[in-house]
């Protein structure tokens, strides 16, 4: 007979900022162990998120296919845009883009992630701007010991891939160092359902590099420093349509751990980061056959910095009566898109040059306490106050021929106050059922390239907005989990409602004309549901589905008032996952994973449908001796054909098609 199996509680950071078991915050989260990340048959991090129904990016593809603009993660419906609703930290750091706010999450240390949260909703709000939507952080493995893993993967569509984590540490284990890099190419899948003879499948190229070393100041308190080197380059369907990213990044942490000898009672962290970060990208109008395509705008840099800084103390512990956490935090950006437009065929070249862009600041005090009201009764309260300022907009166009300006705007300072306050309520009777309720508001300002920059995607022209508001979300929710380790078996129910007012989005005024405004209110509500069971000490099954109901309820002044009670664009009603992990004889390692979208719309007007879609994905490992680790993965099996945007002439993009490959792992 089997030991019965015992599990703990995960500890969840991001919805607090410090540590705490999840069965004591009055908010929904997923966390997927390293194991879990190791386990994937997908190839990209970004998917393996996926299998938590609540996790998407702004369309149905994944980052290995997608244009970097169009990554921003979308939690739970809310926020399906580009720039991203919801925040994305790498050990408390943002990897949002600091002009346009989406996520590059090629750069993401695959084989040093330690774990993965996502806290949907604004429950989250500690961490102030663009935390509107959830949050979702990875951690690392702090650097310690002397160990590694090295990787190399070849599959279909010439794909193939190396990564390599090692480290290293002094012999009193006092000074320690990781070194995390990869490089992976691949000449990708055709995006489009019928290709033309100028259409060209979407390869991707990357390199990174992230170094991280760890010093032990005193008995308690770690100096960690951190840096990050990454390009990439990829196709996005056409010869001319382009783009490539560069990133440099460095980062310090002191952090003070209670835990260790002669340490404060105080727990408390100290970040400090700088993110320098260009792209570029080219975009082309092909013709209806799809023989030819002709520039329409090439943007050909556009260089952004972040320099931040953030403390957290926090007194007590979760077995305390009380936990009271208290903490500030600074951000300063600068962005600007630098870019040539408006081709002149008899010229053969561009007419027009472009530059936008300013500079946005963000400072933020917040504070949380918890108090046990009885034996089994725990609420928590907090509050974030935001003062933000976007300065020194500007926009300037001129001929390229003749170096006269055509356009030359400034545009005012906008800012304000934010006051994000939560509560919450954790009512446990027995150590097997828990329920929890929580309310919030948050909020998000727009990213300089929804200010500032126009663009244009094939016949359609997207206008910027240098006036739109900030938006601004309240937020209610409530569920319960039921865990039995002796079974084992768990649940969670959570029902959820979110009002967003100003919600941004791209507003269709024409036929081939939008522009960026800001809808009066916005609602989605929906239910959660998850399932997870273990039959057998070698086997786990997991379900989980998610029912939102994501419409306008009122566009206001600034929108067509036929928006109203339309869906949000790339948010179906439904999406079903399903996983199995089954530790096999002889070594095996097998994992399945299933998930399925019912209908959802391309655009505001609800006039271009997405169809429904099943994917499927299989994996299997084995283990050769203590070290070896052999990999076959397949994604979309079945090779179903996913729509992921659709053009009003008919045209359908589509995810990859089934994409296998075999890898190996040698661990030390």
């Amino acid at each position: 007979m089997d030991p019965p199996v015992i599990a703990l509680a995960p500890v969840v950071v991001t919805a607090t900022r410090t540590a705490q078991p999840v069965n004591t915050l009055p908010v929904a989260a997923t966390v997927f162990t390293a194991a879990d990340l190791r386990a994937s048959p997908a190839l990209a991090l970004d998917d393996t998120l996926r299998t938590a129904p609540a996790f998407s990016l702004f369309r149905r593809s994944g980052s290995l296919t997608a244009n970097p603009t169009a990554q921003g993660v979308s939690l739970r419906g809310l926020g399906p845009s580009g720039a991203s609703r919801s925040l994305v930290l790498l050990d408390g750091v943002p990897l949002n883009d600091p002009f346009g706010g989406w996520v590059a999450w090629t750069k993401l240390p695959k084989l040093s992630i330690a774990a993965a949260e996502i806290v949907p909703g604004g429950g989250s709000s500690v961490w102030g701007n663009a935390s509107l939507g959830g949050t979702v952080q990875l951690l690392t493995t702090p650097p310690s010991g002397r160990h590694g893993t090295a990787e190399v993967l070849v599959g279909d569509f010439n794909t193939r891939g190396a990564e390599l984590a090692a480290t290293t540490s002094s012999a009193d284990d006092r000074h320690s160092a990781t070194v995390d890099a990869a490089a992976f190419a691949s000449a990708g899948a055709y995006l489009l359902r019928n290709p033309g003879a100028i259409d060209r499948r979407a390869d991707l190229d990357y390199q990174r590099t992230q170094a991280t070393l760890r010093n032990t100041l005193t008995a308690s308190i770690d100096l960690t420093l951190t840096a990050r080197l990454y390009a990439e380059e990829r196709g996005n369907g056409t010869p001319l349509q382009r783009n490539a990213t560069d990133e440099r990044f460095i980062s310090a942490t002191l952090a003070n751990s209670p835990a260790k000898a002669d340490a404060s009672p105080v727990a408390w962290t100290a970040v400090t980061y700088l993110q320098d970060q260009s792209f570029a990208s080219f975009f082309s109008a092909v013709n209806a056959a799809r023989t030819a395509e002709t520039p329409a705008s090439n943007q050909y840099d556009v260089p952004a910095t972040a320099l931040g800084t953030g403390a957290t103390a926090t007194w007590g512990t979760p077995a305390d009566e009380a936990i009271t956490t208290v903490g500030l935090d600074a951000r300063h950006v600068y962005g600007e898109t630098r870019e040539a437009f408006l081709f002149s065929v008899p010229l053969n070249d561009f007419t027009r040059d472009r530059r936008a862009g300013g500079e946005q600041t963000f400072a933020g005090v917040f504070a949380r306490h918890e108090h046990q009201l009885g034996s089994t009764l725990r609420a928590s309260g907090g509050a974030r106050v935001d003062y933000w300022e976007t300065t020194q907009g500007f926009r300037r166009e001129q001929d390229t021929q003749s170096g006269a300006l055509t356009l030359d705007q400034a545009f005012a300072t906008q800012g304000g106050t934010e006051f994000s306050p939560a509560l919450g309520l954790v009512w446990q009777p027995t150590a097997e059922l828990r329920a929890r309720a929580t309310a919030y508001q948050a909020f998000r300002v727009p990213t300089l390239n929804e200010y500032y920059r126009p663009f244009r995607v094939g016949a359609v022209t997207t206008q910027a907005n240098p006036t739109l508001s900030p938006e601004a979300l309240t937020g209610y929710e409530t569920g319960f989990d039921l865990a039995r380790p002796e079974a084992p078996l768990g649940a969670s129910v959570t029902a959820f409602v979110n009002e967003l007012h100003n919600a941004v989005t791209n507003v269709t005024l024409a036929a081939n004309t939008r522009e960026r405004r800001n809808l009066d209110h916005v609602r989605v509500a929906g239910v959660e549901t998850s399932l997870r069971a273990r039959p057998h000490a070698a086997l786990t099954l997991t379900a989980a589905h998610l029912f939102t109901d994501a419409r306008v309820s009122n566009p206001g002044p600034s929108a067509p008032a036929a928006l109203d009670g339309n869906r949000l664009a790339q948010v179906p009603r439904h999406t079903v996952t399903t996983g199995a992990t089954w530790s096999a004889p002889w070594e095996l390692e097998l994992t399945a994973q299933a998930r399925w979208m019912s209908a959802a719309y391309e655009d505001d007007e609800n006039t271009l449908r997405l169809e429904p879609a099943a994917t499927v994905d299989f994996g299997v490992s084995r283990r050769f001796g203590r070290r070896w680790e052999g990999v076959i993965a397949i994604e979309n099996v079945f090779d179903t054909e996913v729509e992921t945007g659709r053009t009003a002439t008919g045209s359908v993009s589509i995810a990859p098609p089934r994409w296998s490959r075999v890898g190996l792992r040698y661990g030390w």
